[in-house]
């Protein structure tokens, strides 16, 4: 069973890289909690809320424009300040009055915490605190968390489906069993999936039809 979920995710993430997402996942690998301040976390907590119900092609195209509107999200105080004027240029983008102002209810509230503070109770309680935002729930705060650098899967429906399919009830269990076999971290296992499952329409049925006898040059070095 471990060297066929091994050949499986050798070669999904494969496809992933041949499909030219391999920035993707070395973005991913190279996060780190520690590094983490308030403009990176600024900015992947307004992704994950714009991202909410939406297609993640259609964020990653307007994001750049709705960095701008926010200063491209380089301090809470910055968007307190001119809260209307983000608001406003940034409506005109990507027309969700609650979103848009999620985030800068966000910025308000990281304001008031203080950067530093907050950081702390991430680091203590992360799913709990950061369920405390809007637009941050069961499945987002798992997003959020695992785009500021933590250990962690978000279990999205793709992610859920392929994890039972290979009789797991839990996704974090899910990679976490994969990461200790490969040595890729949680987060990554979940970005190669996920990516490769927004590639393939049936996934699930080429995930099932593979088996041991992949062909080697299929295999990543390890």
């Amino acid at each position: 069973m471990n060297q066929e979920i091994i050949s499986k995710y050798n070669f999904v993430k494969t496809i992933v890289i041949d499909e030219g997402y391999e920035s993707e996942i070395s973005w991913q690998s190279n996060l780190c909690f520690e590094n983490l301040d308030e403009q990176c976390f600024l900015r992947e907590l307004a992704w994950v809320v714009l991202s909410a119900g939406m297609r993640e092609r259609i964020v990653r195209n307007l994001f750049g424009r709705i960095s701008e509107c926010f200063f491209d999200f380089e301090s809470c105080k910055i968007i307190v300040k001119n809260k209307d004027r983000c608001y406003k240029r940034s409506i005109k983008y990507f027309n969700s009055p609650p979103k848009i102002s999620a985030i800068i209810n966000s910025a308000s509230k990281i304001n008031k915490i203080g950067f530093s503070e907050l950081k702390c109770m991430i680091e203590n309680n992360p799913i709990e605190t950061l369920q405390e935002f809007e637009y941050i729930g069961p499945t987002t705060s798992y997003h959020l968390a695992k785009n500021l650098g933590l250990d962690v899967a978000k279990p999205d429906r793709h992610l859920v489906r392929i994890a039972k399919m290979e009789g797991y009830s839990d996704v974090q269990e899910f990679c976490r069993d994969i990461s200790n076999l490969i040595g890729d971290s949680v987060p990554v296992i979940d970005i190669v999936f996920w990516r490769f499952a927004t590639i393939e329409r049936d996934y699930l049925k080429i995930l099932s039809n593979l088996n041991t006898d992949i062909p080697q040059e299929m295999e990543l070095k390890l």
